[in-house]
């Protein structure tokens, strides 16, 4: 896509001049002097998100508790609001997708609710390189339910600790396996799984499949209608920008719809029944019937201005435009920085490629520390990662090549080493 351009800074600024998201840039708030590629961990406020939370909180002070009915935005259809604006950025029906709890939650309410062992179909499926929340919640309802995980879970493991093999996955399924529990894109060296065909080899063998898309939505497209994925959940405050600890999502397909809730809560309930505070439940019909209790709604509030973005922009642009910033990225460390024994673990290959680049070095948790006291934001992943993130909503190809030059110094004057190489309390 790069091929016919120089790598240099003159490079970068045609790019940014012919960037036709340029205009959301002014959009977003940013640390000071900063230039920051860590999106993919916590994305930027946007004034737009400031702007809806401030209004749900005059909500609050202007109707007290009629704001559950009154206002531009009442509460109590939130949730389903904030699914129904989040429904194309998965390829989804606005049925089909709520915003609710955590990507933790989400999960057990999946593996509560369909994940139905029986004495020939009990195994769960999933990779040996998924963020650790997803391994203790599968862990922790098997053993909930008396099954040894040592019996019970399949782990799919790397052959080279960064990337997964589809066809190691595809090895694993048998009529013995009742769910496969993957990620859309790896945390760590940003892979992205071809979901459609997971699915539909998974669906050969009568197993369903959930996703987890906390590092996928916002940053490549989704059909998962089309594909037929059962479930999917994620978190909303990486790509989606939705702040620190923002509501979390969760996706059903339709053709779930019906099945009683796991982890039954009052805000499951059918909308038209849930004031009847019957002691029998009669859920939504719908996704909703996942919710389990009252909205976080100054959690979720922010998520009306960022997802305004998005549906204004669409998944193809966002895609297009991310694709240019990791590969123009990829270059330059290739070009700037190939004697200082970096290792890229994130595929070259655009297809398998999510939003951000997974570099290797034995220096790693010095080499963050001292990017950041010159301004770049990076995420450092132990024992030996670093994690760059240029977002299309808000990061620029004049950012990415100051922030190679930058890394370049850093590596050239060794000023890493006036740093511990060990990660502080938070990565």
């Amino acid at each position: 896509m790069l091929n016919d351009f120089p790598l240099t800074r003159s490079t970068a600024e045609k790019l940014d001049e012919q960037d036709e998201l340029k205009k959301y840039r002014q959009e977003f708030y940013f640390p000071k002097n900063s230039i920051y590629f860590d999106g993919n961990s916590l994305g930027l406020l946007s004034k737009r998100s400031e702007e809806a939370l401030l209004r749900m909180l005059e909500s609050w002070k202007r109707f007290g508790i009629d704001g559950w009915t009154e206002g531009d935005e009442p509460w109590f259809y939130l949730s389903e609001r904030l699914g129904e604006m989040t429904a194309s950025l998965l390829g989804a029906e606005a049925e089909e997708v709520i915003a609710t709890g955590s990507t933790t939650i989400n999960l057990h309410q999946i593996l509560t609710t369909f994940y139905k062992p029986n004495s020939y179909r009990n195994k769960i499926v999933i990779d040996g390189l998924n963020f650790p929340t997803d391994i203790y919640a599968v862990k922790s309802n098997l053993m909930a339910r008396g099954l040894e995980p040592k019996d019970h879970l399949i782990r799919v493991e790397s052959r080279d600790g960064h990337l997964l093999n589809e066809e190691d996955i595809m090895e694993t399924f048998s009529d013995e396996v009742a769910m496969v529990v993957l990620s859309g894109v790896l945390y760590r060296s940003g892979q992205v799984l071809d979901m459609e065909y997971i699915t539909k080899e998974a669906h050969k063998h009568g197993i369903l499949v959930a996703f987890d898309l906390c590092h996928s939505i916002g940053s490549v497209e989704h059909e998962l209608s089309n594909w037929g994925v059962d479930f999917a959940f994620w978190c909303t405050y990486k790509h989606l920008n939705g702040g620190p600890g923002s509501v979390g999502g969760l996706y059903v397909n339709k053709k779930h719809f019906g099945k009683s809730p796991g982890l039954a809560g009052w805000f499951g309930s059918k909308k038209e029944k849930q004031f009847d505070l019957e002691h029998k439940m009669t859920p939504a019909e719908h996704a909703g019937a996942y919710q389990t209790g009252t909205p976080q709604l100054l959690s979720a509030a922010p998520l009306l201005g960022s997802l305004s973005m998005f549906q204004e922009v669409g998944m193809k642009q966002i895609r297009k435009k991310s694709l240019l910033l990791t590969e123009f990225l990829l270059k330059l460390i290739n070009q700037e920085l190939k004697k200082y024994a970096f290792t890229n673990r994130t595929p070259t290959n655009p297809k398998n490629r999510g939003a951000h680049i997974f570099l290797e070095h034995e220096e790693a948790a010095r080499i963050c520390k001292a990017l950041k006291k010159q301004h770049v934001i990076p995420d450092y992943r132990g024992p030996n990662g670093i994690r760059l993130a240029p977002v299309a909503l808000y990061s620029t190809f004049t950012e990415v090549w100051e922030a190679v030059q930058v890394l370049k110094s850093i590596m050239e004057k060794e000023t890493y080493k006036q740093f511990k190489n060990e990660r502080n309390v938070i990565a």
